[in-house]
């Protein structure tokens, strides 16, 4: 019997201690559940242990191969750049090794189930019903990109928590680096006539940045008495967190991956190529085409031709 893949865990980092913990402590949960799986989990940048360190303590173990998980809810610049580019170092440190690479965690079914629940503890459960959901307004936080596509992304875990659940809404709004920040997330679910509304951080762990969206929104509270306003939890270490990371470890193991562009030049910045992000592609004309190649590209203004011709 060939040994499986070993499961290596990345996370982005955090300069809390608690929520560095909260992630070393998972990846050790998942390690408890799985017996005969080698785990070990390390993050990108701003806590120990670095993801190298955690690729050193499994190639130290003997394991060869490795199926990597990004601990994200979404796809921004760490699943798709850092990552990569991590595992792609750790492949030239170690000779021998490979890896396969599982995608970003949301908005899964089972995650939005999770998130429902953390509404009602914030409602608190006693009193709820279909009608009293009816009157709540849900603001989802994000972690915010400069990804667009990453933030679309909390957007659509918005729009499918959603559907079917009886709330009056819910909007989106991110902690950093996007717009609407908290406030005025808070501001537009007012103007959108919300008498009661949950602040739902979109995090798998406690954090600097859920403790602000929590501040945030106690501020913004403050100057709204009219307005109730409630906080809910985040995410945490539940049962189908860890099952989710299980199937997106299955499912990079058995190559069944739904490939995003993760190395499309034209959508996100490769070395050499950060001209190309948002290029709108055009048909291309040859100067001895019809002599009118200049309609052709829309895009002179970006400084010339950015693609090379391989004639």
């Amino acid at each position: 019997m060939t040994t499986p893949p070993a499961l290596l865990i990345a996370g982005h980092g955090t300069r809390d201690d608690a929520g560095a913990e909260a992630f070393r402590d998972f990846v050790r949960e998942l390690g408890r559940r799985n017996p005969g799986l080698p785990v070990a989990g390390g993050f990108i940048e701003l806590s120990p242990p670095p993801l190298g360190e955690a690729v050193t303590e499994l190639v130290g173990q003997g394991v060869r191969r490795f199926a990597a998980v990004p601990l994200m809810l979404v796809s921004a610049g760490h699943a798709k750049g850092d990552i990569p580019a991590a595992l792609a170092r750790e492949k030239e440190r170690h000779p021998g090794i490979s890896y396969t690479y599982g995608r970003p965690l949301g908005p899964h079914p089972a995650l939005l189930t999770v998130l429902e629940r953390r509404l009602d503890e914030a409602l608190g459960r006693t009193a709820r019903t279909p009608e009293d959901r009816a009157d709540v307004t849900v603001l989802l936080v994000g972690r915010g990109s400069t990804d667009p596509d990453a933030n679309a992304e909390v957007f659509k875990a918005a729009r499918l928590l959603w559907e079917g659940r009886g709330y009056a809404g819910v909007e989106t709004a991110f902690v950093s680096l996007a717009a609407p920040d908290v406030p005025s997330g808070l501001d537009r679910c007012a103007a959108l006539g919300a008498k009661r509304i949950v602040v739902l951080p979109y995090f798998l762990f406690t954090g600097i940045l859920p403790d602000r969206v929590r501040q945030q929104t106690e501020g913004w509270a403050a100057a709204h008495p009219e307005v109730e306003v409630r906080s809910a939890d985040v995410i945490g270490p539940e049962p189908e967190l860890l099952d989710l990371v299980m199937e997106r470890y299955e499912e990079a193991v058995k190559g069944d991956l739904r490939m995003n562009c993760d190395s499309c030049v034209y959508r996100i910045a490769l070395p050499g190529f950060e001209d190309k992000v948002g290029l709108p592609q055009q048909p291309h004309f040859h100067p001895d085409d019809d002599g009118h190649h200049h309609h052709g590209h829309g895009h002179h203004h970006h400084g010339g031709h950015s693609h090379s011709h391989a004639h």
